[in-house]
């Protein structure tokens, strides 16, 4: 989610910046003007804050790799500096200088990625190496780009071009382009990869329509239809993790659930269907029939599948990210809107339809409500502090050369050449091993 100025909206809270779910939905990261809080998302009665870091104000990215003890963070006073923290230890692991402001950076098990606005690093995250920069990337200012959790095959997807919604995947573990797929015409909003990394969801800035695509083949799977009356914009995507369902949010009130079925209309009835034929039935065939003498705009139109289950937030223009998770062993749906709440859905598997609100939890406490009060009443009383920039007014600020801890050198190829590229980074001193280290492996001290 992107980041937000609380002063544009009155419904943000003041505190909030951004947030975002960690790979497999089970922790949520939330970016605040004080620092970052990490909450356990396990439960529906609860929600647990694991941990609060104050190692750097305005923190408009926080990602954490899956429930391991290992987090990214970016502030935006230093929005060209990424830092890796073991936050169980209170250590910092190593932090990277970039050319321009970090947008956004996506992780898994074997890589990490920070995307620039025309330029994409590709990090091997058991040691930090640079493996790779893509440069040149078309225009992308909001940083969109998703990297497949299943790091065994790494597939990480991008815009290809600043004007059509085209698609770049690339394979992130062997460094190559895989293929490009024609998703939409408009330029795109939002993409995310199944839990596997066999099906991609795309929607385009006018955010009518979502299309779901197989990787590494790019052919086009499903086709849904968030509306016709409006434009919006498509905040996030998210696949439940056996990929039969897919979320979307936007800055409506509504957020849509679709189910990933194949339908396959027989024109040909067999001698059973023709025993017990209905009138629904011979008009839904005739339909059927009817959309290939049709142009190809209406014709499609006519294939697109509605929302299969839909939820109505209290809330308009307000950013939120969503997610479908399982928790408890039932199907719930996961609202967390920079109002400074997580909602929490039940989701109907079988019937769809209306999901009904079964928990709210605030991401921030009622003590800090009342002291943010207390501050607007009493303005005199407070000390004058250094006026943070919104995100949008940071990202404006115009590039810069390389920092003295990024040298230059870059292979024909693009990539790294160790010693030459790799930036200068602070390692902790000796090991740094996670408590879980299945997640994540020790890094240890290496010298560029």
């Amino acid at each position: 989610m992107e980041s937000q100025d609380a002063s544009d909206d009155p419904g943000v809270h003041r505190g909030f910046i951004c947030a975002s779910f960690n790979q497999d939905t089970t922790s949520l990261s939330v970016g605040t003007k004080t620092g970052y809080r990490l909450f356990s998302v396990t439960a529906v009665d609860k929600l647990d804050c694991i941990h609060e870091g104050v190692e750097c104000p305005d923190v408009y990215i926080v990602e954490r790799l899956f429930s391991s003890s290992l987090v990214v963070v970016v502030s935006l006073s230093m929005p060209r500096r990424m830092n890796v923290y073991h936050f169980k230890k209170g250590t910092e692991i190593c932090n990277y200088s970039y050319s321009n402001n970090i947008l956004s950076v996506r992780l898994n098990r074997q890589r990490l990625v920070v995307c620039l606005e025309e330029s994409i690093y590709i990090h091997n995250i058991r040691d930090m190496k640079l493996l790779k920069t893509l440069l040149n990337t078309p225009v992308n200012p909001s940083g969109l780009c998703a990297l497949s959790v299943n790091h065994s095959n790494s597939y990480l997807a991008y815009p290809g071009s600043a004007t059509i919604g085209e698609i770049t995947v690339y394979d992130a573990n062997n460094l190559s382009t895989l293929t490009l797929i024609q998703a939409h015409d408009s330029p795109l909003a939002a993409l995310t990869f199944n839990a596997s990394g066999t099906k991609l969801a795309s929607a385009s800035e006018k955010g009518t329509v979502i299309r779901v695509f197989s990787v590494p083949e790019g052919q086009r799977l499903f086709e849904f239809r968030r509306g016709m009356k409006r434009y919006v914009s498509i905040s996030s995507l998210s696949f439940s993790a056996d990929a039969q369902f897919l979320c979307a949010s936007s800055n409506t009130e509504t957020v849509h659930i679709f189910k990933l079925e194949q339908h396959s209309p027989n024109l040909f009835p067999s001698s059973q269907e023709e025993e017990s034929p209905t009138w629904s039935a011979y008009v839904g065939k005739m339909f059927t029939a009817a959309t290939t003498y049709l142009p190809a705009h209406v014709s499609d139109m006519m294939h697109q599948d509605r929302a299969f289950a839909t939820v109505r937030l209290n809330m308009f223009g307000l950013k939120n990210i969503c997610a479908l998770a399982t928790i408890q062993k039932l199907p719930r749906l996961l609202v967390a809107s920079s109002d400074g709440y997580l909602y929490i859905y039940n989701v109907d598997p079988q019937d769809g339809g209306e999901c009904v609100l079964v928990q709210k939890h605030r991401l921030f406490e009622s003590s800090e409500e009342q002291e943010e009060q207390k501050e607007e009443e009493n303005p005199e009383d407070v000390p004058p502090q250094p006026a943070s920039q919104s995100y949008a007014a940071t990202v404006a600020l115009p590039s810069t050369p390389l920092s003295s801890t990024t040298l230059m050198g870059y292979s024909e190829e693009g990539g790294a050449q160790r010693g030459e590229v790799i930036p200068d980074h602070e390692l902790a001193e000796g090991p740094v091993c996670l408590d879980d280290e299945n997640e994540f492996p020790p890094v240890s001290n290496q010298s560029n």
